[in-house]
């Protein structure tokens, strides 16, 4: 569905130059995650205008990065259930914030994925991440499954 080189088109600056994790803008934003590295294609989800993550489950190995975009118009985010983290894992949300309650109350103003956006994230830990889309939490939501 997607090859290497339409994700990084997609991506843009965002996944050439090393900025991965934005603020919701695909060239910009603090921190950041690590760009796929040379020949491991990342796994790509979309973020519908029907308010899906499509596919709503992945499964990756450990060190793989999972790019998400917004592929309608309406704006998204990717947000991490805190609490549901594997132990010793890295929390993870558009616009790069540190905890669950940090994104909720910084929505819309940070961590907003619009339209043609992307937001990725590396994953380091073994276990299930599962995440939601902040103003669409209500049937939103997907999960990450990372095996050794």
């Amino acid at each position: 569905m997607y090859d290497r080189r339409g994700v990084l088109r997609l991506g843009g600056t965002a996944l050439t130059a090393g900025v991965a994790g934005c603020g919701g803008s695909s060239s910009g934003g603090e921190g950041g995650e690590e760009p796929p590295t040379e020949g491991q294609e990342p796994t790509v989800v979309a973020m519908t205008d029907d308010l899906k993550f499509e596919p709503r489950r992945v499964q990756i190995g450990v060190g793989e990065t999972v790019v998400w975009e917004t592929t309608g118009s309406i704006a998204h985010s990717v947000t991490a259930y805190e609490a549901d983290l594997p132990e010793n894992a890295s929390y993870f949300a558009s616009g790069d914030f540190e905890t669950e309650a940090a994104a909720r109350e910084a929505f819309p103003s940070g961590g907003s994925v619009g339209a043609g956006e992307t937001y990725s994230h590396t994953f380091e830990t073994a276990g299930e991440f599962p995440y939601f889309c902040i103003p669409h939490q209500a049937g939103m939501v997907g999960a990450v499954v990372v095996e050794n």
